[in-house]
């Protein structure tokens, strides 16, 4: 195998997980608190398209203030 795992390393450390069994450690959020706060985690933001709409608002209303003063 190329990325240094040879059959036997890998029936090792398979059974080496099966002695430890992280999987009944893990826990998570438990809480509705701990849910809501890490549902967010992927959230980059929002900010951008905010201004974007923001800066269409602006032009919308600039056209309308425009159109109006020329009329």
């Amino acid at each position: 195998m190329g990325n240094g795992w040879t059959p036997e390393r890998r029936a090792k450390q398979a059974k080496m997980i099966q002695q430890w069994q992280p999987w009944k450690k893990a826990t998570g959020p438990r809480t509705q608190i701990g849910k809501d706060a890490i549902s967010q985690n992927a959230f980059k933001g929002g900010e951008r398209n905010m201004l974007s709409e923001l800066s269409r608002s602006m032009r919308e209303l600039k056209k309308q203030l425009d159109d109006f003063e020329s009329e």
